[in-house]
């Protein structure tokens, strides 16, 4: 993770301003930064989502193919994830330097949306115990300026609404097997149902109080963060703890409480945008992720 240094002066000068609900930057400890998206950014891909949240940019894409269902769940497709950390978004990933970083947000992701409560994996079952539709969603870090699990979250949930995938017509073949055919007609797909898949929110505990969207100042000033993924309904999926130092059950229990009720908020203005920008159709000003 991409870390910067800071002094004892500019420490105490965060933590003062945190528990006085005053972040360096202007926001409330519950606040966001500005954040940007952008969808169907990769041409060659069947969907895919540019974010910017404050000075972290992430661009995913997402693949549909055919593949065979797993023996524990024959009537399921399912949702492999690969993170790849770009050298230029901070020197700390060059050469292997982003490997261990790039698994660790893959395990993560696996255990947040590859699972029925978030992405209706009965869906994409083609013809159970035989053909399945896989999704592999690629994610690249352009830019690093803290909260990356927020901000991939985000970028996921946006590619997969803006996903496309080809509608399957089986017929028979004449030794009696399965013949699949896939229509060529663009506007002949299937839209996934986005409706359940969580966003996740980062809190970090600085001095007494949590902060969401920290900053990589914010971040070196905290003890320990709480990792929580939510629907749309609040319900939580996936809880995890990163850093070196404790939380005690009280403040696990109020930075929970506080992942709820934002993660919550977050789920409506987005779908909102999501939807606004689609029904813009061509109209809509691209920028792209070079832009």
């Amino acid at each position: 993770m991409a870390t910067v240094q800071v002094s004892e002066a500019e420490k105490v000068y965060i933590l003062h301003g945190i528990r006085d609900d005053l972040r360096v930057d202007g926001r409330g400890c519950e606040d966001y930064r500005h954040m940007e998206i952008e969808t169907d950014v990769v041409s060659n891909t069947d969907g895919s989502a540019k974010v910017t949240l404050g000075d972290t940019a992430v661009l995913v894409g997402v693949k549909a193919d055919i593949g065979k269902p797993r023996p524990m769940v024959p009537n399921e497709g399912y949702v492999e994830f690969f993170v790849d950390c770009s050298a230029n978004a901070t020197p700390e990933f060059e050469g292997r330097g982003g490997e261990e970083l790039g698994t660790e947000l893959s395990n993560t992701l696996y255990k947040v949306f590859n699972n029925k409560h978030s992405v209706d994996l009965k869906s994409l079952c083609i013809s159970a115990g035989e053909h399945c539709w896989v999704l592999y969603v690629d994610v690249l870090l352009l830019q690093c300026d803290g909260n990356l699990y927020d901000a991939i979250s985000v970028a996921i949930k946006a590619a997969l609404f803006n996903t496309k995938i080809p509608r399957v017509h089986i017929s028979a073949d004449e030794e009696g097997g399965k013949e699949i055919e896939l229509s060529d007609d663009p506007y002949d797909c299937v839209r996934l149902n986005v409706e359940n898949v969580p966003c996740i929110v980062t809190l970090c505990k600085v001095g007494h109080r949590h902060v969401v969207d920290a900053t990589l100042q914010e971040k070196a000033c905290s003890v320990a963060s709480l990792i929580i993924s939510v629907t749309h309904k609040g319900t939580i999926t996936c809880t995890r703890k990163v850093g070196g130092g404790s939380l005690d059950p009280e403040s696990i229990f109020e930075m929970t409480e506080a992942g709820k009720r934002v993660g919550k908020a977050l789920h409506a203005p987005l779908m909102k945008l999501l939807q606004q920008e689609e029904s813009l159709g061509k109209a809509r000003q691209k920028v792209g992720f070079l832009g």
